[in-house]
């Protein structure tokens, strides 16, 4: 027995309850069950940082839809949630907040700064829930998992150790990526780069000895006071003579060789390049190969070391300008030029990185790479869409060793433990009790912490036990779809395939579906510093989630960015609303009737027709979501529902309903057909709506315990009715012709007339026969009759022409001849512009020699349907004109 709902839809009401009740009753909760297949995805964990943006918003819309969607194929899903502790993020905001405070975190030390900054992640973790669980995500909460808790940092310290023994982690003098204001390094993928206009300072070196000078060309002069070389290429014929000989190094007087090697490009510039070891990670290694010493000349935030007179403490653009200014007076300065150049700057603070030569740990990443680029190349990972398998190798192909250390407090910790007697390091799970190396007792653990993405790295494996062999583990991985933005490929989605392949010998996905940026309704990315940032809560509070929801996922291709507007979000509330008032409907003249499955004989074409569609619809939805075209599958569910089945189905059937007492058998077949309708369209829906569908459907049908456990619709050799389409099809286009001939002629809607259809095929006769009852009132017929000639029709009848029949509408007396004339006239010369372009394709040589078969007969027949309708124009406008 069904049951009505309220008379508005109201979101704040409902999706709170609803959201509870699928907790309560543990839906989106899995548990390993051998008789079921497993399918299992993880959330990109968000930053402890703040609030949800627009972008999670989407990334994990994207998401559910898909847990959803797998969850009503019947298999055993399970989405993992969590959040990630974004070391040098998180560290950011707790220093700010400690200085808006007046406390130095220094004063707080290490122990009493992480405690702050638990209490930070405790408050922004639940708040990051809350904004999840409203925006109706199903993952499984009750194995929600952190980045540090301690499954993942056990996780981690086994993958240093196990890296360590194997030879792939290291610590060493290399040139790092270096943030002054966060105090830290950075990997390569935290470097963002970008184009900004600089200068060429053209500086003059004199070559001792001689009278001669070598013209360097450099973007960062106040480097020099790091210089120990100048570099020429072996080849270059200007040069060969000086080899060998020394530069003097202006301002310091320092003397430095003029060294060959091949890294220089002759053609570019002067040819001759200054080499600064310790600052530029090309001049590194040039300096390894010429055994040349590094010297640095900046410190940790980017000032100028000690022993650089005046410049020494001077911060490193403020040096630039006093050397650049000693440089012209003493005489070295040859010119400045402009010049755009690649900037790298932290992904986070958008400081400009410095290069600095550092002892860091690293990964060594040749053989690790190995594995992720076959995993491409065999087919084991593939991306959604494709084109993102280029970014993927190229990366992978060039990859550099990965600086894993960190110089911040908030991470995990690096299991490393230097001896206080001699000074060597032994890395162990636990501080050991006695030196290997001297016999001394007593360590001080690294004080370093590990990159950000060396444990969101683990994230698919970490989450279900491993390194422990669990159930979870053997059951539910590899997982199998990865939902994520194209913009951390490198950060993450690399890292955590080929530590897949590390630690557990799999890819830890099979699939990856990116998506692209949220963007605002100009097309500019959402920041801060724009003020154009949209909170997602502040939509659903207004408009309901599953108005945003279907926003975001709507006309939108994998791998795209998309473009937000609010007013597209207040159209989807009315889709919302439209589907709410369309089941009310449906449920009203549902109350108190025991409704039946029908015999076959009493569901009219109309109710065959409209389950043909929604059983078409069951098949191409599912081959979308299974290509992940989910824009275009939500696509085809939405018109369906809004055109095909409540502009059209409902209002056909109205008629049998409204006269129930006449035939039982066929109102009964009406309403069943609504309710069957109704709850597939609610379950193709549901994925990307899952509030307003799950309250319609607990009311269609109580019985069923919920929507969301519900099965996915699946196409039914029995319910195909092309017979049933095509008639319904005409007659769809016969109602429309009608309306559309009255509005032009602002017949008003009181005025009934009677409607004759000529056609001559015997089957649509009597298909269009079968719906004349039901199609009457929607094009305001007092009758409808179905006649093979036009036998009883009045010349003044306006004819609408439509494939394979003609409809007429006799209105004598509301008629303007004048008006009726120059709309066929209209349609004819509409009609000559279809046939000239029809023609003049397939009396085109080169189009029938290339265009495929299946092309030139869609055309062919386009020719004999417009020459036919062509035929019947120009009939009716000769009879007018008599």
């Amino acid at each position: 027995m069904s049951k009505n709902l309220e008379k508005t839809y109201n979101p704040k009401e409902i999706e709170p309850k609803l959201y509870e009740k699928w907790c309560e009753n543990k839906y989106f909760h899995a548990e390993v069950d051998r008789d079921k297949k497993p399918f299992t995805t993880v959330m990109p964990p968000p930053n402890i940082t703040g609030k949800l943006h627009m972008g999670h918003a989407f990334d994990n819309t994207l998401q559910d839809i898909l847990i959803r969607y797998k969850r009503m194929q019947g298999y055993n899903a399970l989405w993992i949630p969590g959040t990630d502790h974004a070391a040098i993020s998180t560290e950011v905001k707790v220093t700010n907040q400690l200085k808006s405070e007046g406390i130095d975190k220094k004063e707080l030390g290490r122990e009493g700064f992480l405690k702050r900054t638990w209490e930070w992640k405790e408050e922004y973790a639940g708040t990051i829930e809350g904004q999840l669980k409203k925006l109706g995500v199903s993952c499984d909460w009750d194995r929600e998992r952190f980045t540090m808790d301690e499954g993942c940092s056990k996780a981690v310290e086994e993958v240093f150790i196990h890296l360590y023994e194997k030879g792939y982690i290291y610590k060493g003098s290399r040139i790092i990526n270096w943030c002054p204001v966060c105090k830290t390094s950075l990997s390569d993928a935290e470097v963002e780069h970008a184009e900004q206009a600089g200068h060429f300072w053209h500086i003059k070196y004199p070559i001792i000895g001689t009278d001669r000078f070598l013209e360097i060309a450099t973007t960062r002069p106040e480097t020099m006071l790091g210089d120990t070389a100048i570099a020429v290429h072996p080849e270059d014929e200007r040069y060969k003579d000086i080899v060998g000989k020394k530069a003097l190094l202006p301002l310091v007087n320092r003397e430095i060789p003029i060294v060959a090697d091949a890294y220089v490009d002759k053609k570019f510039g002067t040819g001759a390049v200054k080499i600064t070891p310790a600052h530029d990670p090309n001049d590194f290694e040039v300096g390894k190969r010429n055994q040349l010493p590094e010297i640095n000349i900046m410190n940790d935030d980017a000032t100028i070391v000690d022993g650089y007179g005046r410049y020494s403490g001077m911060e490193r653009y403020e040096a630039r300008k006093a050397i650049v200014a000693d440089l012209e007076e003493q005489g070295y300065l040859v010119k400045v030029a402009e010049h755009d150049h690649n900037v790298g700057t932290h992904d986070r603070c958008g400081t400009t990185v410095e290069p600095l030569i550092k002892q860091q740990w690293f990964v060594k990443m040749e053989e690790l790479a190995k594995p992720a680029i076959e995993a491409l190349k065999k087919g084991e990972l593939r991306f959604v869409p494709e084109r993102f398998d280029k970014v993927y190798l190229n990366w992978l192909e060039n990859i550099r060793d990965w600086c894993i250390s960190r110089q911040i407090w908030w991470g995990h910790r690096i299991p490393a433990y230097y001896c206080d007697e001699c000074g060597e390091f032994v890395v162990a799970r636990e501080m050991p009790e006695v030196c290997p190396h001297c016999g001394c007792t007593h360590f001080t653990q690294d004080e370093d912490t590990l990159d950000t993405w060396f444990s969101s790295a683990l994230w698919p494996f970490s989450t279900l036990g491993w390194p422990e062999k669990t159930e979870d583990l053997d059951y539910f991985y590899p997982t199998d779809v990865l939902v994520t933005g194209y913009d951390i490929i490198f950060f993450w989605v690399i890292r955590m395939v080929f530590s897949g392949y590390e630690h557990t010998g799999k890819a830890p996905f099979h699939t990856v579906l990116m998506h692209g940026l949220v963007r605002d309704s100009q097309g500019r990315k959402m920041s801060k510093s724009l003020g154009n940032g949209i909170d997602p809560l502040e939509i659903i509070d207004e408009y309901g989630a599953d108005a945003l929801r279907l926003t975001l996922v709507t006309g939108n291709a994998p791998g795209n960015d998309m473009r937000f507007y609010n007013e597209r979000v207040e159209a989807n509330r009315n889709f919302a609303n439209k589907v709410w008032n369309a089941s009310r409907f449906i449920l009203m003249n549902m109350e108190d009737k025991v409704i039946s499955k029908p015999d076959d004989v009493d569901l009219t074409l109309a109710d065959k027709w409209i389950l043909s569609k929604v059983n078409t619809l069951a098949k191409d939805v599912t081959d979308n979501m299974d290509k992940f075209d989910l824009g275009i599958a939500v696509q085809k569910v939405y018109d369906f529902i809004w055109d095909e089945f409540c502009d059209w189905y409902i209002e056909l059937v109205k008629y049998r309903i409204y006269h129930a007492a006449d035939n039982y058998k066929s109102a009964n077949a009406a309403l069943w057909t609504l309710k069957t309708v109704l709850g597939n369209a609610l379950k193709m829906l549901h994925p990307f709506m899952p509030f307003v569908t799950e309250e319609i459907y607990s009311a269609l049908i109580p019985e069923e315990e919920s929507l969301m456990i519900s099965s996915w619709p699946v196409f039914e050799e029995g319910w195909a009715f092309p017979e049933a389409e095509m008639v319904t099809d005409h007659m769809k286009e016969v109602i429309r012709g009608v309306r559309n001939a009255r509005a032009e002629m602002n017949v008003p809607p009181s005025r009934k007339a009677k409607v004759y259809i000529v056609c001559e095929d015997k089957e649509l006769q009597d298909g269009l026969a079968e719906l004349a009852v039901s199609a009457c009132p929607l094009m305001n017929a007092s009758e409808l009759a179905i006649q093979s000639d036009k036998k009883g029709i009045a010349e003044d009848a306006v004819s609408i022409v439509v494939p394979d029949a003609v409809a007429y509408v006799p209105l004598e007396e509301l008629i303007d001849f004048a008006q009726e004339i120059e709309r066929l006239t209209k349609e004819e010369e509409k009609l000559k512009k279809e046939l000239a372009r029809v023609n003049g394709m397939l009396n085109n040589e080169k189009f029938m020699s290339k265009a495929p078969q299946a092309k030139i007969e869609e055309e062919k027949a386009k020719l004999e349907k417009y020459q036919q309708m062509m035929a019947q124009v120009q009939e009716r406008l000769t009879g007018l004109k008599k």
